[in-house]
């Protein structure tokens, strides 16, 4: 039988205090962003966008993705969501992710959930009003190491290929050698078998990656009504003509980011650093950073420079060739959609958290942000494993290190913890600190000196006897570090490392419904899921 328990994000210790901060509505973050994610939020921010979203936007925006959908076979719903985008009533909301290979991480699965979840809970809320999901494509982004891998059961399947340019247009030539990988390693049963066509309908039969990434997405979410959005569209680019104006003249972006960094930075690290203008120049094969010199536009690592004048003319008659980087992206999204949040990862959200000044000054609806539900999926397998070694469900997040720690001294048949001896001595030294105040200075400077060797000693005694107790429970400790492992792969959070091939190999087509059902996009607490 499934069961489903939710921890704090602090408790899991792998969420940042940025993060846990926000969660918290502690004050410290209260300038970087605009409304909360919670009913009183999103009825705040419907109101705000929806007086900012023109209509001339939504037919653009709905003529570019039907034109982007040709070809593609859409469920019902996706093609009932694309109509009501025109609608002045309906609003986004919005998740992105790079072209990973086969989905790359399985936290892609939650982030689409995330927002499918919260666009019916919403409708329930506001039937009034209409909510689409939108799977957001990074098919501008070029860097190519990062989705050219997908991890299977510990197993790194690569696609070895040049990189160039824009990652959305490359070429799914020579995929058919990963698919060859992919025959060897998964298994040999019905779900494995679904897996290997859609690897294949996916790659081997569509001619771009952006193609491919869609067709993918498609399969696993279109019941659902899945929008996806290509942003690399002229139609779409010359929506947000202005903006890469103002920020080719007035370099608005790094203005305003840099101001909000220096109050951010007096609390938490900064994510990402704005440049002088943030926009990359786009071409075949080519994705290069601008830069102004002389008042001149030169394109990194070219010989290609341009003329003020020529280039703004170009920005209006091919705003195609120009590419948002990752602190201009999120204002081009909001221009052309009419989104009310957007949900990412912990490290998306803080650099979203840099963006509100930005968005404030070119006057752009700043929009809801949302911690993905990030999950902990427990085959029995493993439940059993906990049960055998006695790991309660809020000890597995704990460090390596320090779970063998806590599980050796319970199991020892010896007293391992010195903090009865520590308090003596402390007690000790108190009083010896007392007499040595009725002398000189040398006694109170002996005394101390005394104090921190006593103490270090007992430490010292009490890391030894632990060592000596992890080697008589060898056995143990191997079998706690396995299942750390196993749960957290190269002391990772699961998501952030498995496919999610290995789970639909176990669950089939269940997989996607069992997330669904489980998670809620504003419960805002760490799911752990026992399917």
């Amino acid at each position: 039988m499934r069961q489903h328990s939710t921890i704090h994000f602090k408790d899991t210790g792998y969420f940042s205090k940025l993060m846990c901060d926000y969660l918290d509505q502690n004050e410290k973050v209260n300038a970087y962003y605009n409304n909360f994610p919670n009913i009183v939020g999103f009825r705040a921010q419907i109101k705000e966008k929806g007086g900012s979203f023109s209509k001339d936007n939504r037919i653009v925006l709905h003529s570019c993705l039907i034109e982007q959908y040709k070809g593609v076979k859409l469920s019902e719903l996706t093609s009932d969501n694309l109509e009501l985008l025109k609608n002045e009533n309906t609003f986004t909301i919005t998740t992105g992710h790079q072209l990973n290979l086969f989905t790359g991480p399985l936290y892609f699965l939650y982030k689409i959930i995330s927002v499918i979840n919260l666009t019916r809970r919403l409708k329930s809320e506001f039937p009034e009003n209409n909510f689409v999901p939108v799977y957001w494509m990074a098919t501008e982004d070029h860097d190519f190491e990062e989705i050219k891998y997908f991890n299977y059961k510990g197993k790194k399947i690569k696609w070895d290929r040049e990189p160039g340019g824009a990652v959305g247009k490359l070429s799914t030539e020579g995929l058919d050698a990963v698919y060859d990988l992919i025959e060897e390693n998964f298994g040999k049963g019905s779900n494995a078998k679904r897996l290997k066509n859609l690897f294949r309908e996916a790659y081997l039969e569509q001619k771009t990656l952006t193609e491919a990434t869609r067709y993918l997405a498609n399969e696993l979410f279109a019941a659902y009504g899945l929008v996806i959005v290509d942003g690399d569209d002229p139609g779409l680019k010359n929506l947000f003509v202005p903006f890469i104006e103002k920020e080719l003249l007035e370099n608005n972006c790094f203005n305003t980011v840099s101001k909000t960094n220096e109050s951010l930075s007096l609390n938490y690290p900064i994510q990402v650093n704005p440049r002088e203008i943030n926009l990359f120049y786009l071409d075949e094969g080519l994705r290069e950073r601008i830069l102004i010199e002389n008042d001149e536009f030169h394109i990194n690592n070219t010989d290609l420079v341009f003329k003020k004048e020529v280039f703004l003319k170009m920005v209006r008659e091919h705003p195609e060739k120009f590419s948002p980087n990752v602190l201009m992206r999120p204002l081009y999204q909001e221009v052309i959609l009419p989104n009310l949040c957007y949900i990412g990862g912990g490290g998306e959200m803080a650099y979203w958290m840099q963006l509100k000044g930005c968005f404030n000054e070119v006057e752009v609806p700043f929009p809801i942000l949302l911690l993905r539900n990030s999950v902990l999926l427990l085959d029995s397998k493993y439940e059993r494993k906990m049960d055998i070694l006695g790991i309660e469900l809020y000890e597995i997040f704990l460090d390596q290190n320090q779970l063998i720690k806590n599980k050796v001294k319970q199991i020892s048949d010896i007293e391992i913890d010195f903090s009865k001896e520590k308090k003596v001595l402390n007690q000790m030294f108190i009083e010896l600190k007392a007499l040595s105040d009725k002398t000189d200075k040398s006694f109170s400077g002996a005394v101390l000196a005394q104090e921190k060797k006593q103490l270090n000693g007992l430490e010292k005694l009490e890391k030894r006897l632990l060592k000596a107790q992890k080697r008589k429970y060898a056995e143990i400790v191997d079998r706690i570090a396995g299942l750390k492992e196993q749960l957290f792969p190269k002391s990772n959070l699961q998501e952030r490392e498995a496919n999610f091939s290995e789970f639909y190999e176990l669950y089939g087509d269940d997989l996607i419904p069992l997330l669904a059902d489980c998670l809620d996009p504003l419960g805002l607490e760490f799911d752990v899921i026992r399917p």
